[in-house]
C-alpha cells in the first residue's frame, strides 16, 4: 500500500493519538482535506512501512541505491548527505547556498571554500568544470566536495565526467541539483546527477509542481537514513510526504513526461530578444543594454506585474517549471518585447 492510498484509507478506530486533531476539529476549515489526512507515525495502518515502500519504488525510478523523501527542503537533503558520507575535509563554493557550510559545520568538517569564475557579460557564475575539479582536488585533498549544478540560471555541470574523477580521487561527490527536479525526466534538459554522484539533492518545490518545502535526497553511497534521523522530527508529515509520492509518480508518468515536454517546447517557441540562457532552457536569463537588472527587474514588476527569481547587476532570470502553461509564457513575451521596444 502506498502513501496516498493508506492515506485514503479510512481510520474506524478511535483515536488517543497525535495529531490531537484526529481528523475531524479544523480550526481552519478551508485546510479540512489537510487535517482529515495528518496522521501520526504510530497509526495503526503503519505509515512508517508505507513510506519505506514509496521510497524504495522512488530509487527504483531514479535508479538510485536509495531515496528518501524530504519535508524540509533540499537544506536537510544536504545536511544529510553530508553526515552520511562522513567525510572529514570537504570542499564548497564559496557562493554557494548557506545550508552547504551549515551541513559541514555540523559534521565538524574541515572547510575548504573555492571559487567559479563569473561571467561579466551577464553577471552569472559559470557550472564547475571537470578541469577546476582536477584542480581543486589536488591542489586541497579534500575527501569531499559539494558542487551546485544546475545554478539558479541553468548551468549544469558534466556531473558524469566530475564523478569519475571524484571516484578515482576516493573524493565524495555531492551535488546540490535542487534546481534540476526536471531532469531525470527529459532528454531535453541537462542530464541528472542521480545515477552518477554519491549523494544528489533535487527540490520537487521549485520547478516540479511539488508542494513547499518538498525534496529528494538520492544516494549511491550510504544509506543516510540514519544521518536523516538526526536533524528530521520523528513526527513527519504524511500528507507532505504523500503529496512527494504523487508527484514522481506524475512525474514518471506518460502524462507528466508530455508536460514536460510541453513545457520545453512552448519556451522554445517564445520570441525572445536575445535571451541568454545556460543548458536549462527552463531558466530564462535576459538584459537591456542601459539598464541594470535590477531596473529591468523593477519595471517587470511595477509594469506588468511579472516576479523574477533572481536578479544581479546587469541580467534577470525568469524561472519556469512544470506549473508554467503557454499562455503565461506569452504574457512573459510581451512584457520583455515591450521593454525591449523602449514601451518601459
Amino acid at each position: 500500500m502506498g502513501l496516498v492510498s493508506l492515506l485514503k484509507k479510512k481510520n474506524r478506530t478511535l483515536l488517543f493519538t497525535t495529531p490531537s486533531h484526529s481528523g475531524k476539529f479544523y480550526i481552519f476549515h478551508k485546510f479540512y482535506q489537510w487535517y482529515r489526512f495528518d496522521i501520526s507515525e504510530t497509526d495503526t495502518h503503519d505509515p512508517v512501512s508505507a513510506l519505506s515502500q514509496a521510497e524504495r519504488k522512488a530509487a527504483k525510478i531514479y535508479g538510485s541505491k536509495y531515496t528518501k523523501f524530504l519535508t524540509n527542503g533540499s537544506t536537510s537533503g544536504i545536511i544529510g548527505a553530508v553526515l552520511a558520507s562522513k567525510v572529514k575535509k570537504i570542499l564548497i563554493w564559496d557562493n554557494a547556498h548557506p545550508c552547504h557550510s551549515n551541513a559541514a559545520k555540523l559534521a565538524g568538517c574541515e572547510i575548504i571554500e573555492y571559487k567559479l569564475p563569473l561571467d561579466q557579460e551577464w553577471g552569472v557564475y559559470q557550472a564547475i568544470t571537470p578541469s577546476l575539479i582536477t584542480e581543486y582536488l589536488q591542489e586541497y585533498s579534500p575527501d569531499g566536495i559539494i558542487i551546485t549544478s544546475p545554478t539558479y540560471e541553468g548551468f549544469a555541470a558534466n556531473v558524469e565526467e566530475i564523478s569519475r574523477i571524484c571516484r578515482e580521487k576516493g573524493v565524495k561527490l555531492i551535488v546540490d541539483e535542487a534546481h534540476g527536479a526536471l531532469y531525470p525526466f527529459s532528454n531535453k534538459l541537462p542530464e541528472s546527477a542521480v545515477k552518477h554522484a554519491d549523494y544528489t539533492v533535487q527540490s520537487l518545490h521549485k520547478t516540479a509542481g511539488g508542494l513547499n518545502p518538498t525534496a529528494l535526497l538520492h544516494s549511491n553511497d550510504n544509506d543516510p537514513a540514519e544521518a536523516l534521523f538526526m536533524i528530521n522530527t520523528t513526527s513527519p508529515s504524511y500528507p507532505l510526504l504523500a503529496t512527494i509520492e504523487a508527484n514522481i509518480n506524475y512525474l514518471n508518468s506518460r502524462k507528466g513526461r508530455k508536460k514536460i515536454n510541453e513545457l520545453i517546447e512552448n519556451i522554445k517557441a517564445l520570441n525572445l530578444p536575445s535571451p541568454q540562457g545556460g543548458d536549462d532552457i527552463t531558466k530564462i536569463l535576459i538584459k537591456k543594454d542601459g539598464i541594470s537588472g535590477y531596473e529591468l527587474s523593477k519595471i517587470l514588476f511595477e509594469k506588468y506585474r511579472i516576479e523574477d527569481e533572481k536578479t544581479n547587476d546587469i541580467s534577470t532570470m525568469l524561472l519556469t517549471g512544470i506549473g508554467t502553461d503557454k499562455k503565461k509564457l506569452i504574457k512573459l513575451q510581451k512584457a520583455i518585447e515591450g521593454i525591449y521596444n523602449g514601451k518601459n
